[in-house]
């Protein structure tokens, strides 16, 4: 990339301020005017421009200057800084504003929007409050730039630089050059090797002790996405070495103690190890605290209850049903028990008994609080027992400290929940993090239920929780087995059944709600999904295409959630002209997009309806990974756009987009803890870690009313067959039962 090109921006064709790509026209230094491509954030015309890249030739727009780096310099002539200006490029400024700030301040403009905005208003119609506004957007937008063109130079994404100002403010760029590796952070998301090598670019040695720290805490967090709550010793020590290229591990002991000593890592053994586990330290707070609450509430007996007999027989009068050996056992156990397991799959009662549990707690006087870990399982669950459920985040209300600012639990061991008892369903999928801070909001004397099936996919967080605490057999469990007429009778249990005990599945269509159309080649099992989900179902099955949720194993190929999306997209809620949408990276989102939140965001604020008059009130705050909901307005003028999950409505600012995907179809691991009225399983190969016998029992799991497979059966059985399950380092069994 030996070219040089040089001259002044005349003109904007495209400018995408989410990513920072540009086309532009240069006239360069010999007067010729030269299109120019590449990231150029917040370019405008009036510009000056030092660019380094090559000459390469487009098919449509002929020959063009793609740049790979690039020197900019502001206006400073009353000419050039007018047309800057007017071209729209700072909020808050358009034409006639340009003209009566360029006349007032001249070829001081940019020094006063920069150091003296407050000046802006001696300008004729610039109230204070709007010259403090266009300065704060004046100063964001340089301090944005220039961090998305350091980003691009070292190959890092740009819109990582949107996530840092929403930490860092304009502060960013410097906090970036003091420490590179604060983008390994899971908030920002970036690869360890990109952070390095940019740091390692801008003159860090090899050595660094920030560097060999970072590379540690990568580790650590990048196996805590991978579900594990801990490294053995050996296992962190060698795989940073290889990941910094260091011959010896051993160099990297100093680093790690250092991070014991600020608190970062917790080793259990004061003297390191082969059989010594690191922690990062919330998650050995966790595990520990986990743990020993368990211990506790099976060590400690519960007051027994007169007349529990009488009492189930009464219930089951007034259900008019008679409960199974094991459903009443649970029941009793519920009364007996501070804390107890409900397991078992579909169709074998769960429902029943927990309505049983609640009817049982009214007539003991006894307070419960239902719970699960998302929107859509609350909402499930609140439907089949008529009773008010929430999310464990609202029940534990999460929300900003009030004296600190930062985002917490309010309810905790210093403010508990009044609860007498708490039942959390679909708890195979809460994470080690999320029962440590549900277990320390419960008063002393309460009980703790926990609802769930331990063969669908473990959660998305670290730990195993559910899965370790039937493991332990420390705690009192009923594990519900019978299938009952109404499920004997459902393709969808007894399918699922099957796949759960290693049997294929019936595929040939003798159920009412179980279907499976064979297509063995990618590209037709594609074309009869968007089918499936436009035409054949809404018409036969008369559901709305809300209702219908297309499922796939993987992210990737031609029946992945990339691909699908846009095609379903495109034959659900394709453009009209009227609809207003937002195009952000190679994605489009267009009002009445299906969308789902990809990344917790514990800043973003949540509004209800209070069904008086459409008055709003807040609804709490933080959208989190995996929540669904559709795209309700788009403003540009604004620059957000408004999500609605369920009776909740959430803005969200352009830069918050990242954190968005389309929602059509998803990966099954994303739709756990939901159940649709139709789901669609797109059954076709991938990549053989997400072709399980778990992904399957899932995505089977997830289907209320109908289930349609579409794809190869052979790909049915060879996920049936494959049982390999990923094992997590988790101590917390072990723990329970020390």
């Amino acid at each position: 990339m030996n070219d040089t090109l040089q001259g002044q921006i005349k003109s904007v064709i495209y400018r995408n301020n989410d990513s920072g790509y540009a086309v532009v026209r240069v006239e360069d230094t010999d007067g010729r005017t030269v299109t120019a491509v590449g990231c150029l954030p917040y370019a405008a015309p009036g510009e000056s421009l030092c660019a380094q890249g090559r000459w390469t030739s487009h098919p449509s727009h002929g020959e063009q200057f793609s740049i790979h780096t690039a020197k900019r310099i502001l206006p400073d002539t009353a000419d050039a800084l007018l047309e800057y200006l007017s071209s729209g490029v700072i909020r808050g400024i358009g034409k006639a504003t340009a003209l009566l700030i360029v006349n007032e301040f001249g070829e001081k403009t940019l020094d006063v929007l920069e150091k003296t905005p407050k000046a802006l208003a001696r300008v004729k119609g610039l109230t204070p409050a709007r010259a403090a506004q266009i300065g704060e957007a004046f100063a964001r937008q340089s301090g944005l730039r220039r961090l998305m063109e350091l980003l691009a130079r070292h190959g890092i994404p740009t819109q990582t630089a949107l996530r840092l100002m929403q930490t860092y403010g304009t502060g960013s760029i410097n906090a970036v050059m003091d420490n590179p590796y604060i983008m390994t952070d899971p908030d920002f998301g970036v690869e360890f090797p990109l952070a390095d090598a940019m740091a390692l670019s801008e003159g860090m040695e090899a050595d660094d002790t920030k560097r060999r720290q970072a590379a540690i805490l990568y580790q650590l967090y990048y196996n805590m996405e991978m579900g594990h709550t801990y490294l053995p010793y050996k296992k962190l020590i060698d795989s940073t070495a290889a990941l910094l290229g260091e011959e010896e591990p051993n160099v990297l002991v100093p680093s790690l103690e250092a991070l014991r000593e600020k608190g970062r890592v917790v080793c259990e053994d004061a003297q390191l190890d082969t059989s010594s586990r690191c922690y990062l330290n919330e998650l050995f707070v966790a595990e520990v605290g986990v743990a020993s609450f368990i211990r506790e509430k099976t060590a400690k007996p519960v007051n027994q209850p007169a007349g529990l007999t009488a009492l189930i027989a009464e219930i089951e009068n007034i259900s008019g049903m008679t409960y199974a050996p094991a459903q009443r056992k649970a029941v009793l156990l519920a009364a007996q028990s501070g804390i107890m397991l409900l397991t078992g799959g579909p169709g074998t009662g769960k429902t029943t008994i927990v309505r049983a549990m609640l009817r049982l707690f009214d007539r003991l006087n006894l307070r419960f609080s239902l719970a699960a870990p998302t929107g859509r399982a609350a909402k499930r669950l609140s439907e089949v027992t008529d009773e008010p459920a929430s999310t464990i985040h609202r029940l534990l209300e999460f929300g900003p400290d009030p004296d600190g600012g930062r985002m917490r639990f309010m309810r905790d061991a210093k403010r508990p929940l009044e609860a007498d008892v708490v039942i959390v369903d679909e708890t195979s999928m809460v994470d080690i993090l999320l029962m440590h801070s549900l277990i320390a909001a419960l008063k002393p004397e309460a009980r703790l239920i926990l609802v769930g099936d331990p063969d669908q996919l473990p959660p998305v967080g670290p730990g195993q929780a559910f899965e370790d605490c039937i493991a332990s057999q420390a705690i009192d469990t009923v594990r519900l087995t019978e299938i009952f007429r109404q499920g004997r009778e459902s393709g969808i249990v007894m399918g699922a059944h099957s796949v759960n005990s290693g049997q294929i599945p019936a595929l040939k269509n003798d159920y009412k709600d179980f279907f499976f159309l064979k297509r063995s080649a990618a590209h037709d099992a594609v074309a009869t999904v968007i089918e499936l989900c436009s035409r054949r179902l809404p018409q036969n099955l008369n559901l709305e295409p809300s209702q219908i949720q297309v499922l796939t194993p993987t992210r990737k190929g031609a029946c992945g959630t990339a691909a699908l999306n846009e095609l379903l997209q495109d034959a659900l809620n394709p453009p009209d002209g009227i609809k207003a949408e937002k195009q952000f990276g190679d994605k489009i989102f267009r009002v009445g997009d299906r969308v789902m939140q990809i990344r917790n965001n514990y800043n973003l604020i949540r509004h209800e309806m209070s069904g008086l008059e459409g008055e709003e009130i807040e609804g709490g705050v933080g959208v989190f990974n995996g929540e669904i909901g559709v795209v309700t307005s788009v403003d540009p003028k604004a620059e957000r756009l408004v999500v609605r999950f369920d009776e909740q409505w959430v803005e969200y600012p352009y830069e918050t987009l990242p954190e968005l995907d389309l929602a059509y179809a998803l990966t099954v691991h994303k739709s756990q803890g939901s159940e649709y009225p139709a789901v669609v399983l797109a059954a076709t190969r991938g990549p053989a870690p997400l072709m399980t016998r778990r992904v399957l029992y899932t995505a089977m799991t997830r289907a209320r009313q109908w289930l349609i497979g579409v794809g190869d059966t052979d790909v049915i059985a060879e996920m049936v067959r494959n049982n390999k399950i990923n094992r997590r380092y988790s101590a917390l069994r072990e723990r329970v039962t020390r």
